[in-house]
């Protein structure tokens, strides 16, 4: 009878262990590879599927409207925008780079303007094109002072109001976008496009 007991505590104690050991180890990760325009959403954040839809919309609805057809008519070609500043006064951080490169492919994809590179990097290449003026075969050295200037200026800010209560959120993005005639200084289009969420949590507050 001893000898069961013995047998019995032994088992016992081997089943509590590892009951223990198992219960402090921490939770199990899986992956698992999904296509690239799956929208995945888990914290309610502003992320890259909300980036790339936006861009979508603001840049299909800024190639739809009459600037572009005027632009054309009056000087016979394809117009030259170039993106500057986006700024992000949400209330929350949003990789605005992202967002402005997912503007500048729609651009670009669309074949309706011609597209010039930003700031910095048109300084990178200046840097490169006063190198090859010393180094370069004189055949092949690009010329200073030709780069294509832009006709207009795609420009705007991203904003965010956010209302939660009782394990309850709601957030709604706002972006706005102007484009304007950097020779004339007027904005030849406005463009908006809004985002609302609804994030709900149990047990925990925000």
């Amino acid at each position: 009878m001893k000898k069961y007991h013995a047998t019995f505590n032994m088992i016992l104690s081997v089943f509590i262990t590892l009951f223990i050991i198992f219960s402090c180890s921490g939770p199990v990760r899986t992956v698992k590879r999904v296509q690239v325009d799956e929208a995945i959403d888990l914290s309610g954040h502003w992320n890259d599927t909300d980036a790339r839809l936006t861009a979508q919309a603001m840049v299909k609805d800024v190639l739809s409207r009459p600037w572009l057809r005027n632009f054309i008519r009056e000087h016979n070609r394809q117009p030259v925008v170039i993106v500057g500043d986006i700024r992000n006064r949400s209330s929350e951080h949003i990789e605005t780079d992202m967002f402005i490169k997912d503007i500048e492919r729609e651009l670009l994809n669309s074949g309706k303007v011609k597209f010039v590179a930003s700031d910095k990097e048109r300084q990178a290449v200046r840097n490169e094109r006063m190198d090859q003026q010393s180094f370069a075969n004189p055949e092949t050295a690009k010329q200073l002072a030709n780069e294509l200037g832009a006709d207009f200026m795609l420009q705007g800010e991203i904003t965010s109001v956010t209302d939660s209560f009782e394990g309850k959120r709601v957030v709604k993005y706002q972006v706005n976008l102007e484009l304007i005639d950097i020779e004339k200084n007027t904005k030849v289009w406005i463009g908006q496009k809004e985002i609302k969420k609804f994030i709900q949590q149990k047990k925990y507050t925000w």
